[in-house]
């Protein structure tokens, strides 16, 4: 018990000091554990996450439009790829994260299980969602755990010329015709509430953000990123000249930020739990998609195996 009291002091005061965990260190399975939940869900919300606008991608307005978003949904599955690797470095196989994913053990971003209706809503998941996971995700290339810090770097810079090539969109949008002024505030009515929910529940109801604090995972509390989201939406907002669905919406003064309105949190939980609009296709398509994609794993394993032969039989010529 005094070896392990020694550890996970030893362990805090690393952590205290603003040097990595490495994978290699000891670390207390608890720390293990809640960093295999949270990269896993992310990593699942960023594979989940090519849905909603790969739908799009033959539909998309022009061929420009098209090509950028193909790119994205790529950027989106390398991601998912970085973190799911970040996660193994912790001990447990990508082949388990996935089964967790595709039989409703594990977790992904409530916001991807709602519908992509027109073409703003794309315009819209970049601007306010995207945005969002940024919000998230800067924080967290300062995170204790290294592999999942520095995949973040990269991931976190992407994200952002995500973010502004959805708000570009919305500012053509925004100078068209009258059916797309209404196209674009339709969208915005119907994802505002949804990506103030990305931040997860209010601090008083969220079991994991003081210990995640501590250990210096998250560097922000869910509610400190969603006013920091609130405050800096209202601005861009005035740009696209589109009304942020909230009637409690206004500047306080003394406190030096947006006041806003209560989030609707029947409705988060109830997505949380598999009840949301596109829960169930979601799932059903990732399922259908890793079982039709089996043949290009199982070929790629193939040729792996082949080559290492290959080289085995030349290193024993060699010797």
């Amino acid at each position: 018990m005094a070896d392990i009291t020694a550890l996970e002091a030893h362990f805090q005061n690393t952590i205290d000091q603003e040097i990595k965990i490495e994978p290699k260190d000891w670390m207390p399975d608890a720390y293990r554990k809640t960093l295999i939940r949270q990269i896993s869900q992310h990593a699942h919300s960023e594979i989940v996450g090519m849905l909603p606008e790969g739908n799009w991608i033959t539909r998309a307005p022009s061929l420009r439009r098209k090509v950028a978003l193909l790119a994205k949904v790529q950027d989106e599955a390398g991601h998912g790829l970085y973190l799911y690797s970040a996660c193994e470095t912790l001990g447990v196989e990508r082949n388990e994260l996935v089964e967790q994913l595709h039989d409703g053990r594990a977790k992904y971003s409530s916001i991807f299980n709602y519908p992509t209706l027109t073409w703003a809503d794309i315009g819209v998941i970049g601007w306010l969602v995207d945005g969002a996971a940024i919000m998230n995700q800067v924080p967290l290339c300062r995170c204790s755990y290294g592999p999942y810090a520095r995949a973040m770097v990269r991931v976190c810079k992407e994200e952002s010329f995500h973010q502004r090539q959805g708000y570009e969109i919305l500012l053509t949008l925004s100078k068209g015709t009258e059916a797309q002024r209404r196209m674009l505030q339709d969208a915005v009515n119907r994802w505002w509430w949804p990506s103030l929910m990305m931040f997860g529940p209010n601090d008083a109801d969220s079991p994991h953000t003081a210990q995640s604090m501590k250990w210096k995972i998250k560097r922000f509390t869910n509610d400190e990123l969603r006013q920091k989201f609130v405050d800096v939406c209202v601005d861009q907002a005035k740009l696209l000249n589109v009304t942020l669905p909230d009637p409690d919406l206004k500047w306080n003064e003394e406190r030096g930020h947006y006041d806003f309105g209560e989030i609707n949190w029947d409705e988060f939980w109830q997505v949380v739990k598999g009840h949301g609009p596109c829960n169930k296709e979601r799932i059903d398509t990732r399922r259908r998609a890793h079982e039709e994609g089996a043949w290009v794993r199982e070929a790629a394993m193939a040729f792996a195996e082949k080559q290492a032969r290959r080289r085995a039989e030349e290193s024993s010529q060699v010797a």
